[in-house]
């Protein structure tokens, strides 16, 4: 009995100033690690020549591990830290640290303020009607209505180059951008309102190359989010400023409004979301894009539930004799160029943590659309669709 109290006490000890630590730090260890595997049906690329189906090992869905923290200033003011990284369990991709929602800030009663990579207010307004669906990865359905999900950089690095011009996503709606600042209000009885802003870092490159220094690409975005019991609304407006390949004075500027809603009637949640936007693609020509998602989210019963989705995107409207946003945007403005997508996957929780699923998706383009497909898979042809199944594995910790 002496040797075992005495044991304890020396364990005790020894463990002492680990709890006094942990007691005294501010930092928290997060994150959740997914892991997809899929074959990707890529149809044919011309009458009688089919491309081979593929599979693919991915990291969907915000895989990642983060780090944050917070002091207590006093007065009801903190300042706080996260720095979030890409978590690719494959090891393919070795991404630098704080490449996901990263950011330095303060907060009190007057609100959020911070500075750092962040999805942005739209983005944040788009997700609250946004259910039933994976954004990206194989099973993913963002790419069709919002021009993916993901980290976008306005500043575009090399910006009159093609990789700066790719690096921009000009036709994504669903950013989570760099070098934002940000502000984020208090609640109001559910309801916040959020602002952000990018910095014009490639003026000074852009003038270099092209000869004019006014060009200095940057993304506006604001939004209002209403979340009270079963019910959620997000309104948004994001401006991307001096986007594009520039050529010479002419400055685009790209502009879209969204809404979505979501509800929840017992176990199950419906959503929707709607996105009107509009590309300057000379200073003469235009083109126009609308798009629309509805999806469900059913717990039948204990761990087994059913997710599905709807994606539509409407035929390019305006003037524009060229598309934007390469292979993951939209075709120029003409008849049969818009498409759509669906998708259906079952999902088992074994807690509330983890979880498996096993869905099916399939994107189809009009008569004259060549940009919408599934996840990796290749370039379609005109009129050309695009499926998939895969399986999707969570944990959270």
């Amino acid at each position: 009995m002496q040797k075992k109290l005495m044991a304890i006490a020396v364990a005790g000890a020894l463990g002492a100033p680990a709890v006094a630590l942990a007691q005294a730090s501010t930092v928290q260890i997060y994150g959740q690690i997914t892991y997809e595997y899929g074959i990707g049906f890529q149809g044919d690329a011309a009458p009688g020549v089919g491309r081979p189906n593929v599979d693919y090992a991915d990291t969907p869905g915000g895989s990642a591990i983060g780090f944050r923290g917070e002091e207590k200033l006093g007065g009801g003011m903190s300042a706080w830290f996260q720095c979030e990284t890409s978590a690719d369990i494959r090891g393919y991709d070795q991404i630098g640290l704080c490449s996901r929602n990263s950011a330095v800030g303060f907060k009190g009663g007057f609100g959020n303020i911070h500075f750092g990579r962040w999805d942005t207010p739209m983005k944040r307004a788009l997700n609250v009607g946004t259910v039933g669906a994976e954004e990206t990865g194989l099973l993913g359905m963002s790419f069709l209505p919002f021009g993916g999900s993901g980290g976008a950089d306005a500043t575009g690095t090399g910006q009159a180059t093609a990789v700066g011009v790719e690096n921009q996503q000009r036709a994504r709606w669903k950013r989570r951008e760099a070098g934002l600042s940000y502000y984020e209000s208090p609640r109001f009885g559910g309801f916040q309102l959020l602002a952000a802003f990018s910095p014009g870092n490639a003026a000074a490159d852009n003038g270099a190359i092209n000869g004019d220094t006014n060009d200095k690409p940057r993304v506006w975005s604001f939004g209002g989010i209403y979340e009270a019991g079963p019910l959620g609304i997000g309104l948004g407006y994001e401006r991307h400023n001096d986007f594009g390949a520039f050529t010479g004075p002419a400055n685009l500027d790209d502009r879209a409004w969204g809404a979505s809603i979501s509800y929840k009637f017992g176990p199950v949640e419906i959503g929707a979301t709607y996105l009107d936007a509009k590309y300057e693609t000379t200073a003469t020509t235009e083109l126009k894009k609308r798009t629309a998602t509805i999806g469900v989210d059913w717990t039948i019963a204990g761990p087994h539930s059913i997710e599905a989705q709807y994606g539509w995107a409407g035929d390019s409207k305006g003037n524009s004799l060229v598309g934007v946003g390469g292979g993951r945007g939209h075709a120029a403005s003409g008849s049969d160029t818009g498409g759509d997508q669906i998708s259906i996957a079952y999902r088992y929780r074994f807690s509330k943590r983890t979880s498996i699923k096993l869905g099916y998706v399939q994107v189809d383009n009009d008569a004259n659309t060549t940009t919408y497909r599934v996840g990796n898979t290749a370039s379609v042809t005109a009129g050309e669709k695009s499926s998939a199944v895969a399986f999707h594995i969570r944990h959270r910790f």
